[in-house]
């Protein structure tokens, strides 16, 4: 591992209490060039998380907070006619920034998580036959509450797939817990970034690293027998599009570099398979009934596709 990203983890880790392999995650993800999506029940410190990396790193960082009243343009940014000129000029929304925190996305009506689609794949914004390009590095962290559906709506299947991975919080321990509730009244954790640890120029330098990890010709097709496993599967409706074989193959190669190693290992494939290719499932009927979610599913894959002896 870098010192830099031992860093921004140790940086991260003063705000949120143990979590060590969501943090993880959420930095593969960033080195990736990728967004996240962080699926959990209210309270457990998902924005928390997303306003901790964006203070560790020196980057501009927006927050939206969707609504079903909230429209595209306050995502991508208006048009409006300068009365001076007579000529139209753009107003940035939102996603001009370098991390764009979508907090509640499943909130937000059809129209604006469509507006998102563009912005997470192509990293710019079209509007009134102009570009505007994105800042580099630029990353939505989307968070949603999966027990609450009363005034949501459904993320299509395009739209999940936009996310290079979906994490979970989890409950703390109870030891963690009783670190959260002796810091509630002294201070907000938040404040405990008096700084940046890493610049965007680091940032962007980190994922050129990334790209040069080497991953084997038996490595790589280990994590396309996981993916070939679930399609033409009765037991799935929807199975890992081409989309997901690479980005679980990014992923490899970012786990095993903030590991501290310049080649992946079957393991690091493991332990990127559920946060990359679960949300990217669906299972039928009958699926649901003998494995009741996609992490089950998964692990049964994993326990019968053959894992490669060696890295070489």
């Amino acid at each position: 591992m870098t010192d830099k990203i031992q860093l921004l983890i140790d940086s991260v880790s003063k705000v949120i209490v143990g979590k060590e392999n969501v943090i993880k995650y959420t930095i593969c993800s960033l080195l990736c060039e990728g967004h996240i999506l962080i699926e959990d029940v209210p309270g457990v410190g998902k924005t928390q998380l997303v306003a901790a990396l964006a203070k560790s790193v020196d980057g501009k960082f927006n927050r939206i907070q969707l609504t079903p009243d909230i429209m595209p343009s306050d995502i991508l940014g208006f048009s409006i006619v300068n009365p001076k000129t007579y000529e139209l000029e753009y107003r940035d929304g939102a996603a001009i920034c370098n991390f764009l925190l979508a907090d509640e996305i499943n909130r937000a009506s059809p129209k604006v998580q469509s507006s998102l689609l563009e912005v997470m794949e192509e990293h710019q914004i079209s509007m009134d036959g102009v570009t505007h390009e994105l800042p580099k590095p630029f990353m939505v962290l989307a968070t949603q509450n999966p027990v609450e559906t009363y005034g949501t709506y459904y993320l299509p299947e395009a739209q999940m797939d936009r996310f290079f991975m979906k994490i979970s919080m989890g409950y703390p321990s109870k030891s963690e817990e009783m670190i959260i509730l002796d810091r509630t009244e002294k201070y907000n954790p938040i404040k405990n970034i008096t700084e940046p640890v890493i610049h965007l120029e680091d940032v962007i330098s980190l994922q050129k690293e990334v790209k040069k990890v080497n991953v084997s010709q038996q490595v790589k097709k280990y994590i396309l027998d996981i993916v070939f496993a679930t399609r033409n599967d009765e037991n799935i409706t929807l199975g890992v599009s081409p989309r997901g074989s690479i980005c679980l193959y990014k992923a490899s190669k970012s786990y095993a570099y903030i590991n501290g190693r310049d080649y992946v290992t079957p393991d690091d494939v493991k332990n990127m398979v559920y946060c990359v290719l679960s949300h990217r499932i669906i299972l039928s009927p009958k699926g649901k009934t003998k494995y009741e979610n996609t992490i089950n599913y998964l692990k049964e894959v994993l326990a019968r596709v053959e894992v490669p002896m060696s890295r070489v």
